[in-house]
């Protein structure tokens, strides 16, 4: 089963997308993708850019609405995710217990359902 570990904590860090630099990546973080890495179960994963970078996409009456921002009503932003496939949640809930941000922010374990393949073109 695939699991997205989805990433909460307070926007506190400069935006490194901003800059066009790569963020270096701290000890810990390293330290715990490498741990994904070696029990097998990563798939993927990034950082994402800061939230004032971000835009939300609605569609009301057939009319396409565009706002900056993720105007969310808490501190936590989502700031990044894991993609990993392990056999049970209780293997998931272990990587998210492990993942550096779960010591002062959240992470979300959220199942991937897969969608079914596209029909071929043509």
């Amino acid at each position: 089963m695939r699991y997205m570990l989805l990433i909460y904590g307070e926007e506190t860090q400069q935006d490194d997308a901003a800059t066009g630099d790569a963020p270096e990546i701290s000890p810990p973080w390293m330290e715990y993708t490498n741990w994904l890495a070696r029990e097998g179960i990563l798939r993927g994963g990034d950082k994402l850019a800061a939230s004032p970078s971000a835009t939300t996409v609605r569609v009301r009456d057939g009319n396409r609405l565009i706002t900056d921002g993720p105007y969310t009503e808490t501190k936590e932003v989502l700031g990044g995710y894991y993609m990993i496939e392990c056999e049970d949640l209780d293997k998931a809930l272990e990587a998210a217990a492990r993942c550096p941000a779960a010591f002062g922010g959240s992470i979300e374990v959220r199942p991937i359902i897969p969608m079914p393949a596209p029909a071929p073109a043509g």
